[in-house]
């Protein structure tokens, strides 16, 4: 099949409407270089007039009826699958991301729109017996859920369809008018989004998105308009906002170094294959990639032999290729980053198992073991792909080196011990254990997020929702 035509100029979207006052932005193909479409940056005045027009639509949102909004997010689900191919092929340019990977990522981006719908028509509350006292006799209380209004939504470069989606489609479930700005790397499929929303009924105003450069993106973190901002990125930029962001509600997911315990039960041809994709999927640019590997020293030289091989064959390449797993970084300055730290702990007496070269944005699928805890490729985020082996013996020492992180997003753990496992999910501080499974794992419908500098809140459409409002009471005093 022929690639898809894409355009070659892109709005942004102010008030729910296309404008073009420049082309200022380029998106360049991730793997050749090349540029391939121009977008529109918003300034200032651009971001304060789509703010404005925010809070404008608060009340005619929140007057639409659950179908109604249902009926939008419909409307998304359709449009998304009509236009599965181009999504996807935007994908693979602006983050070079393998097709397979961008057809993942589009499928899930259904998925997501379609859980909000579902949801948008389950906006329950609660009547609350309040005569647990004398004093309340004949009292009763009856609470709902209202939306918060209007919500800043930031959205990273890696998964610039679906983590938009997990802020954009609990916004619409719920009401709540919004302003997003997408990753200036990879606008595209937000842009997409929007012209899909401009299809639909939903009241001037109801969205607005904006990709700017970051330094004349103060308003979305500081604006007092704004009484949510939900931020995807790096806990550096992420924590910086929160301390700028005032007395609105912040919701950060950030980073993480996830690691992986695969005890001496584990079945190792399927370890094996699920930390390949855990680590190495989309070049590990997740963070809940496997960073961390912790084998039973009963069991590590026949996985590191198993594990290396299979690493090694892994194909990188254009990432238009069905065949390619590993493609480009997300820019040249990311893969030398990435590449300074492999070469940093392997001359601090850390062996290279398989990778470790790089070209351009290109960086081989590595492995390393005997890395020092104090070495950036274990401690930090490596946001690539890379990970780490280390053997151990007792089971609990395990558990006490997984939370020896400043972060705690997602863990994984190949065991059959129902104990085990029982065990990880009390001790590990992290905001959810996959049980037979690597850490990067995740269903759009689940709680998500981290703990530590990992982040604070969750997503995951219906536990979005709850931060994106506000629960209002009414007491009833009977007669």
């Amino acid at each position: 099949m022929a690639d898809p035509t894409l355009k070659e100029s892109w709005p942004y979207y102010l008030a729910g409407r296309p404008e073009q006052p420049n082309q200022d932005l380029e998106l360049r193909d991730k793997y050749s270089g090349d540029v391939f479409a121009r977008v529109a940056l918003a300034d200032s005045a651009a971001i304060d007039q789509a703010i404005a027009a925010a809070v404008s639509a608060q009340e005619p949102l929140r007057q639409m009826a659950a179908y109604e909004r249902q009926a939008v997010l419909d409307h998304c689900v359709a449009r998304f699958g009509e236009r599965y191919d181009e999504l996807a092929y935007s994908l693979c340019l602006e983050a070079g991301k393998p097709i397979k990977d961008a057809q993942g990522e589009v499928t899930r981006l259904i998925d997501t729109f379609r859980i909000a719908s579902e949801e948008s028509v389950r906006m329950t509350g609660e009547v609350l017996p309040l005569d647990i006292t004398p004093r309340a006799k004949g009292y009763t209380s009856l609470w709902k859920r209202v939306p918060i209004g209007p919500c800043s939504f930031i959205s990273p470069f890696n998964f610039p369809l679906n983590l938009a989606a997990h802020k954009v489609a609990p916004a619409l479930a719920v009401g709540c008018p919004f302003v997003l700005k997408p990753a200036s790397l990879t606008p595209l499929g937000a842009l997409i989004i929007g012209e899909v929303l401009a299809e639909t009924d939903l009241p001037a105003g109801a969205f607005s998105i904006l990709p700017c450069r970051r330094d004349g993106a103060d308003l979305f973190t500081e604006d007092e308009r704004l009484k949510l901002l939900s931020f995807t990125g790096s806990p550096g930029v992420g924590w910086d906002l929160k301390a700028r962001a005032g007395k609105k509600k912040v919701v950060l997911e950030l980073g993480g170094n996830a690691a992986v315990i695969v005890d001496s039960d584990a079945d190792l041809s399927d370890a094996v294959e699920r930390i390949v994709f855990g680590a190495f999927y989309q070049s590990g640019q997740s963070c809940i990639s496997v960073q961390r590997i912790l084998i039973h020293a009963s069991i590590y030289e026949e996985f590191k032999e198993l594990l290396t091989k299979a690493v090694g064959a892994l194909r990188k390449g254009d990432p238009r290729d069905p065949d390619t797993f590993i493609g480009p970084m997300i820019s040249e300055k990311e893969a030398t980053r990435l590449h300074g730290w492999i070469e940093s702990a392997v001359s601090a007496g850390a062996r290279l198992l398989c990778g470790g070269s790089r070209e351009g944005a290109m960086l081989d699928a590595t492995l390393l073991e005997n890395v020092p805890s104090d070495a950036e490729v274990s401690c930090q985020e490596a946001f690539g792909p890379v990970a780490i082996l280390e053997p151990f013996e007792d089971f609990e020492a395990a558990l006490a080196r997984v939370n020896d992180s400043v972060f705690g997003l997602q863990a994984g753990l190949f065991t059959r011990d129902l104990y085990k496992a029982w065990r990880a999910w009390d001790v590990l501080d992290v905001g959810g254990v996959v049980v037979g499974d690597v850490p990067s794992y995740r269903v759009d419908n689940m709680p998500y997020g981290g703990v530590k500098d990992s982040g604070l809140g969750r997503e995951g459409i219906r536990f979005a929702m709850e931060d994106m409002t506000e629960i209002r009471l009414m007491v009833v005093r009977g007669v």
